[in-house]
């Protein structure tokens, strides 16, 4: 599988911590090639969790909470037969952190009413303590590829 995609090789390290997964995040989050609207709303977002979580360095706090919405398993279909069966598998590094960002972006977006560094925040916060919606979402994750246990024979 280990193919290198484009972004993979042309991603620079964001400019403040030096970070790839930041860098990636702010790619994903970017709507209309604004990056630089983008940084300011991440780093923003960064500042309000060092406030909240003195002890910490922001960055790790965002890494953490990211490796905690990572889904190790998932369910796909497999039409076995004319049905189609959910079938639990392993999910690569490369798409568990796609689905970590999607599902925190996707989090964020749905809640309304507040400057998206503050909901980023928020989303971030519930993420490192292991709650909050991207966390719920990989939980149902999980729940649903343990319920279909009895048809992991069918991985492929």
């Amino acid at each position: 599988m280990g193919r290198i995609t484009a972004s993979e090789s042309t991603l620079k390290p964001d400019p403040r911590y030096g970070s790839l997964v930041a860098s990636k995040f702010i790619n994903c989050m970017m709507w209309g090639g604004k990056k630089s609207t983008v940084q300011k709303i991440f780093y923003d977002a960064l500042e309000v969790l060092r406030e909240k979580v003195p002890d910490e360095e922001p960055i790790r706090v965002f890494e953490q909470a990211l490796e905690n919405v990572k889904p190790q398993i998932e369910v796909r279909s497999k039409r076995v037969g004319g049905a189609s069966y959910q079938v639990p598998m392993q999910v690569n590094r490369k798409r568990q952190q796609s689905l970590a960002i999607r599902w925190v972006l996707g989090a964020c977006r749905e809640k309304k009413g507040k400057p998206m560094a503050e909901k980023l925040a928020a989303e971030v916060l519930a993420a490192y303590n292991k709650e909050g919606t991207a966390y719920t979402k990989r939980e149902n994750v999980h729940r649903m590829a343990d319920a279909n246990k009895a048809f992991a024979h069918f991985a492929w």
